[in-house]
């Protein structure tokens, strides 16, 4: 079964605090249950940026088998992994540095040289990671792929009017938004779409109108084309569910 963004079902707490609380309980007991390891492709933002801290800490770290987590990236600026512009940048201060991860399970998006060359070397290390060289129904990549989602309505680095968003085969693709800095690579529309579970983690009244928008299937926004072949979940504070309704 295909779950798509317009179909995706609603969790809808109280404010952005319970929605990294929420996601960090599901990627918890999750990760714990499964027998092999579990791939999350993470997101930047705000509100992962409080999902990564709650996991850093007391209970959360020490229940989760760091040895069987495989920490991926949904997208990244191309800039030093230093920067402050850099997801890897806040991942690694928020999570990685606190956490008994493996350095050898976390797989940073390579961000020097030509971005598009870069594109292609992440997509060989998810291959090997895979352990095929094309996506297999029923088999997805990731377990969870976690997602934000911006005003213009883009997701991941999949904004409007870049050619990425036509890519149907590769698995990671470069682009240059036309209203926002930085090159940059991101997961394309089938390897997130190989996926058992997408969260869009999403909070702010600034917010409610692109969420309804992307609900009621306007595809001219990047976000609305996401599909997952596992669930979908939005994972919502009030505030940016706004009139939205559970269903």
């Amino acid at each position: 079964m295909t779950t798509g963004a317009a179909q995706g079902r609603l969790e809808i707490l109280d404010d952005a605090e319970a929605v990294a609380r929420w996601s960090a309980d599901l990627l918890v007991e999750r990760a714990t249950a499964s027998p092999r390891p579990f791939v999350v492709a993470l997101s930047g933002g705000s509100t992962p940026r409080r999902l990564y801290e709650i996991l850093a800490g007391g209970d959360y770290a020490q229940r989760l088998p760091w040895d069987r987590m495989r920490l991926c990236f949904g997208d990244e600026r191309c800039v030093p992994p230093t920067e402050a512009d850099s997801n890897y940048a806040m991942v690694n201060q928020a999570l990685l540095s606190k956490v008994p991860v493996p350095p050898e399970n976390v797989f940073r998006m390579p961000t020097d040289g030509d971005p598009a060359e870069a594109a292609w070397r992440y997509a060989r290390d998810l291959r090997t990671l895979y352990g095929a060289d094309g996506l297999q129904p029923g088999r997805p990549l990731f377990d969870v792929v976690l997602l934000g989602l911006g005003e213009n309505g883009h997701t991941a680095s999949l904004f409007p009017g870049t050619d990425v968003l036509d890519e149907t085969e590769a698995w990671v693709g470069s682009c240059q938004p036309h209203d926002a800095p930085h090159e940059r690579l991101t997961l394309t529309y089938p390897a997130i779409a190989s996926s058992a579970a997408v969260l869009f983690l999403v909070t702010g009244a600034g917010k409610a109108p692109v969420v309804r928008a992307v609900r009621d299937g306007d595809v001219s926004l990047p976000a609305a084309r996401i599909r997952s072949e596992g669930e979908l979940v939005w994972v919502l504070d009030r505030a940016a569910a706004g009139t939205t309704q559970s269903g």
